[in-house]
């Protein structure tokens, strides 16, 4: 039996000659498979000329290859194009769906998935019906989701196989796909709702159909109508967290479009309190699972999802309350931001009262409740909030916590000089600096802003424009197109930005420039965006003496200061991301970095020199969309659009498919994912090093 003996028989031996072949059973049974130690496909020289060409963009040089007699080279080329994304491989990679290996069908439907081009959709929606390998068939499925239009969406369920679990799977991957991209019409929700009540539908199945009905735009009221029952079956009784959680997402849709019926006359009043039972099904749901669900994720995203009207409010705000009291950081941090989001009638010494007694609260909770307390206090009452705020600032012990306490004093435009003082304050943090502009922004925005300060605010941007940080010149950028607080362009505005982009270093400095030039595009009113100059291969080739350095099942030790996470990397699916990372390792490059971004049931994510997300190495890598997915534990590498990763890394904390093929994967954590949950904005990178392999 595979992956081992599951029942072991007594029975006589009836010749020791048996027992040598005994002893080999034995172990080929208990010893599992293992390609750790192995080498890479790129010590094949034709495989590392087409990942050449591949991080060169060289189209030309990859077509040839789509055509070669060696299937194992048709396969690579395919894939190739898959991160390449060239239309121009499309009519060279639909032959490939009819070929004769399946590897090479899988993998030339999955480049066309990800190259997206609609002219695709007839070859792709053939293959569906004709092919007969059920993983070539989701990826032939998932592409058509990936290439269709609104006019071709129905090709999607042009001939329904919900008898067949495999069929009924990949047609919920298509529908996802196309819902991701904001493809859904009532008819897509029906078929959608049809494959999630299939029978013995497999986990990811069911996950690709919920996070499909998760995505739905603009179509809430035939969500209801056609979804509502399954979800609320499916939110409590699915076995898989991931699918729960989804599903919570969804079910927050619902209940926020959710009316009380009213009562008529008395006649009509349990007819009238049947619809009300109704309308507020989910949001009861939605409150049960935030405070009984097993998993943290399911009860992060339902409290994410309560109601906040006037019918569901109360029984919204115990679950919240009780989740600030009773639930671990990220589900406490999930029902702050609810409060600073939505909550009514709230006390904002309560809510003060609320951050300063729950002690065993992480610093990010209790700066969240302050800056909730700020936003719902009473003109009266905020004063004393900001001045408690202001005097607990200077004793807190990291840059990440004073960031919090300026978040929270953004709520209130009095705090505009405290605030202004910390941006601009000399040798001040990049970290701080950054917060403190951002906080001046929010204060900007909100109606009560005096008149008193709008000259202020403008020379703040001006300064933070030219002062040369690339967080402050993003904040800065941002301001400047917001039509709302400079309805008009002046021209020495667009000569400020102007000077400011010039002043930055590329590719170092690429998200600063991509945030003038949004700007300037805003201000300008461009007929299109203007394209982000990328850098290309010849800057920062592919090291392959690096990457056939490092064997298959390689892992690395990732040392945080909330434990050990080990990491295998993904050396064939992203092998300029793999030797990117392994040569910043050796040089010692994470050592003492921060997570700095921390979204809980989505991302950590750190790696980056400054501290706060504007940060880079001194080069840009291509895009690498290898064939794997994001799964919980997933390691991918951030970036400010296709090709411009550098060294900034997330790790994910749920299954999260919008992210597939967007986000080079080159790693996945096979340790420590304990510790991946425990992580938080401000905890340390304190080493990374390669494990050494037996």
């Amino acid at each position: 039996m595979p992956g081992g003996l599951r029942y072991f028989y007594p029975m006589p031996i009836r010749s020791f000659r048996l027992w040598p072949l005994l002893l080999l059973l034995a172990a080929c049974t208990r010893t599992p498979h293992s390609s750790a130690g192995l080498a890479n496909k790129y010590h094949d020289a034709t495989i590392r000329q087409i990942g050449t060409a591949q991080d060169e963009r060289n189209t030309a040089a990859l077509l040839p290859f789509l055509s070669n007699a060696n299937p194992t080279y048709r396969r690579e080329a395919a894939l190739a194009f898959a991160s390449v994304q060239a239309p121009a491989a499309v009519p060279g990679l639909i032959p490939l769906l009819r070929d004769g290996d399946y590897s090479v069908r899988r993998a030339a439907a999955y480049a066309l998935g990800q190259i997206g081009d609609s002219t695709a959709v007839d070859s792709l929606r053939v293959r569906v019906l004709k092919e007969n390998d059920g993983q070539v068939r989701r990826y032939v499925h998932e592409a058509l989701g990936r290439t269709v239009t609104r006019h071709s969406l129905p090709e999607l369920w042009r001939v329904e196989f919900l008898n067949d679990t495999a069929r009924a799977a990949a047609l919920a991957w298509g529908l996802s796909r196309a819902a991701l991209r904001g493809l859904s019409s009532p008819e897509s929700i029906r078929r959608t709702v049809a494959v999630l009540n299939s029978p013995r539908l497999p986990v990811r199945g069911r996950l690709a159909a919920v996070v499909g009905l998760s995505r739905t735009r603009g179509l809430d009221t035939d969500l209801a109508r056609l979804a509502e029952a399954t979800l609320l079956r499916v939110a409590v009784k699915d076995r898989s967290y991931a699918v729960r959680a989804a599903t919570a997402t969804t079910l927050g849709k619902i209940a926020a479009t959710a009316k009380k019926a009213p009562v008529g006359p008395a006649a009509g009043r349990k007819a009238a309190a049947k619809l009300t039972a109704k309308a507020t099904a989910p949001a009861t749901v939605l409150a049960r699972l935030a405070t009984k669900d097993p998993d943290y994720r399911v009860r992060l995203s339902a409290i994410r999802a309560l109601p906040f009207g006037p019918e569901n409010y109360a029984t919204s705000r115990a679950a919240v309350f009780y989740a600030l009291s009773h639930d671990r950081a990220p589900v406490a941090l999930t029902a702050a931001e609810w409060l600073l989001a939505h909550a009514k009638g709230e006390s904002g010494a309560a809510l003060a009262a609320l951050a300063d007694g729950n002690k065993q609260a992480s610093v990010r909770v209790r700066a969240a409740l302050l800056r909730a307390a700020v936003r719902h206090a009473s003109p009266a009452a905020r004063p004393s909030l900001v001045e408690t705020i202001e005097k607990r600032y200077p004793a807190a012990p990291t840059v990440y916590e004073k960031g919090f306490l300026l978040e929270a004093l953004s709520e209130d435009p009095a705090a505009f000089d405290f605030v202004r003082t910390e941006a601009f304050a000399p040798g001040q943090s990049p970290v701080v600096a950054g917060y403190a502009l951002a906080a001046l922004l929010t204060m900007r925005r909100s109606a009560d802003f005096p008149a008193a300060h709008q000259a202020d605010f403008a020379a703040a941007m001006r300064h933070g424009l030219d002062g040369g940080d690339v967080a402050q010149i993003g904040t800065a950028a941002e301001a400047l197109a917001d039509p709302k607080l400079y309805p008009e362009a002046q021209a020495d505005d667009l000569t400020a930005l102007r000077r400011a982009q010039a002043k930055l270093a590329l590719p170092l400095e690429i998200e600063a420039w991509q945030g003038i030039q949004q700007a300037l595009d805003k201000l300008e009113k461009a007929p299109k965006p203007t394209p982000t100059p990328v850098a290309t291969a010849a800057q920062h080739p592919i090291d392959w003496a690096v990457v056939q350095g490092i064997s298959l099942g390689q892992q690395v030790r990732l040392r945080t200061s909330k434990g050990i996470i080990l990491l295998e990397l993904k050396p064939e699916e992203a092998p300029g991301a793999v030797a990117s990372f392994v040569t910043l390792v050796g040089r010692k490059f994470y050592d003492n970095l921060y997570f700095h971004r921390v979204v809980p049931n989505f991302v950590a994510q750190g790696g980056d020199p400054r501290g706060d997300g504007n940060g880079s190495a001194p080069y840009n890598l291509r895009s690498e969309f290898g064939d794997l997915r994001y799964e919980e534990g997933s390691v991918g590498l951030a970036s400010a659009g296709k090709d411009t990763e550098s060294c900034q890394f997330f790790i994910t904390h749920t299954p999260t498919p919008h992210l597939d093929g967007r986000y080079p994967i080159f790693a996945q954590v096979v340790g420590g994912l304990d510790v991946v949950h425990k992580l938080e904005i401000g905890d340390q990178i304190l080493g990374i090093e390669l494990v050494q392999l037996p």
